[in-house]
């Protein structure tokens, strides 16, 4: 019997998002299901409305035929992704690995899992970047790619985080170098990876940046219009915290 130590705990967090759910979970069971590694899948859920909870638990039965290594987590509230990960993320104190993919299918099933045998095969934390190569596709709105390119600046200028994509939702991290830091983590919301980045480096960890292919879905719930105060804010606190430390 594999140790729990070898495990990678993939979450997918989600809030009132299981039409987006049922549709891109599919294919990532059947990915899961064909992956030589030790996966433990947690659908970890946001303090959505009640409604949601039941067809997240039938969606993580169906899921469960094909992949059975599966569970949902529901969180008592909503407090945005960085918290519902954390949360989930504690379910597994000795995990190898922790990791997060979001429910939009955005990046796709074997994408992730090729990034993962990156992080296990050569030990390093490992992000997801959207970017055109060739090899790999960007399709995103102009709005999008307009946010996400002022995103990078501002995120360069203020925490001086030299990486090409903090927000691309595929991650996967070494357990021991996040647990390092995970008492310093306090930001709930969208900002909540470039805190942990932010924090990663600065103990000293390093990560493998991988292009993946990334395709702009319908019915977010990020908004970059209406959201980029909030996480400009957030950025400010993240910087006002490290000077006081």
């Amino acid at each position: 019997m594999t140790e729990i130590i070898d495990e990678i705990l993939l979450v997918t967090p989600v809030w009132n998002d299981s039409a987006r759910l049922a549709v891109f979970g599919k294919s990532l069971a059947k990915a899961l299901a064909e992956s030589p590694l030790v996966i433990r899948w947690i659908i970890a859920d946001d303090g959505s409305q009640v409604r949601e909870h039941q067809t997240l638990t039938e969606l993580r039965d169906g899921f469960a035929e094909v992949f059975p290594n599966v569970e949902v987590f529901f969180a008592e509230k909503h407090y945005g992704k960085g918290s519902v990960v954390r949360q989930a993320w504690a379910q597994a104190p000795e995990a190898a690995w922790l990791s997060f993919l979001d429910a939009d299918g955005s990046v796709n099933a074997e994408d992730f899992l090729r990034l993962l045998d990156i992080a296990v095969s050569s030990g390093d934390s490992v992000l997801g970047i959207r970017k055109r190569t060739a090899t790999t596709e960007l399709i995103e709105s102009p709005w999008r790619g307009f946010a996400h390119r002022g995103y990078l600046i501002v995120v360069h200028l203020l925490l001086n985080l030299r990486c090409e994509d903090p927000q691309c939702g595929a991650k996967i991290f070494h357990g021991d170098e996040y647990r390092h830091i995970a008492h310093r983590l306090r930001e709930n919301g969208l900002a909540f990876d470039s805190e942990l980045l932010f924090a990663l480096k600065r103990s000293g960890a390093d990560w493998k940046e991988i292009p993946v292919n990334w395709t702009e879905k319908k019915g977010g719930k990020v908004k970059p219009l209406r959201d980029v105060w909030g996480m400009l804010a957030a950025l400010i606190r993240i910087r006002l915290r490290a000077v006081d430390r």
